[in-house]
């Protein structure tokens, strides 16, 4: 018989709004319509959710979208402050697309011709699971994949893989997408235990409620 597995909590942050298992943890009302703001978003959501994490400061935003998203589903689980193993499985259209940008812009200036590193250090998207390695002391597999679309079936079977093997107890997957103020953040924890069954038409359902 074929284990089947579970998905045990999830997370969105999309429309000025971060919610858990689909209740609203934080939302914001731009003073204007069409005036979002994400850095102003992101910022507000981080001190109302009492994220305590320095470095946030200094992450790109695609960076600060997936950390903040992490951090939801993840400081829920009574982490080990040695080691934990949870892999994670994140996604996305854009890919770096939005630091690219400023880096390019850098180097295009003549006249002030200074390439950030700061800035260069986040010039892949996969730089954002590091972050949230560091944090929550992750040391499992971890992978990023680029897809023109919110990919559920590929996130099933490559978590389930990883679960199956043993590679990981638990998987944190999801979506994760920035290009300037436009953003769109969907993660959820996967493992034996959870009301939900991890399978395709589940996941679409759940990344679908917002």
């Amino acid at each position: 018989m074929t284990e089947t597995f579970h998905i045990k909590s999830y997370c969105h942050i999309k429309n000025q709004m971060v919610s858990l298992n689909g209740n609203v943890l934080f939302s914001e009302v731009p003073i204007t319509i069409g005036a979002e703001d994400f850095s102003t978003f992101i910022k507000n959501a981080y001190k109302f959710l009492q994220t305590d994490y320095s470095k946030f400061f200094k992450m790109d935003n695609l960076s600060k979208l997936a950390f903040l998203a992490a951090d939801v589903l993840l400081k829920k689980e009574n982490l080990n402050e040695e080691e934990n193993n949870i892999a994670l499985i994140f996604s996305n259209k854009a890919s770096s697309l939005d630091t690219d940008r400023k880096h390019q812009a850098a180097i295009e200036n003549d006249a002030e011709y200074f390439p950030s590193p700061a800035v260069f250090v986040y010039t892949l998207p996969n730089i954002c699971l590091g972050e949230i390695s560091i944090k929550h002391r992750l040391y499992s597999e971890n992978s990023f994949f680029i897809f023109a679309r919110f990919n559920a079936e590929h996130l099933q079977l490559y978590a389930n893989s990883l679960l199956r093997s043993g590679k990981a107890e638990k998987v944190l997957c999801g979506w994760v997408d920035l290009d300037e103020n436009s953003y769109d953040a969907f993660l959820y924890l996967v493992e034996k235990q959870g009301e939900i069954e991890h399978k395709t038409e589940e996941i679409t359902r759940l990344y679908n409620i917002l």
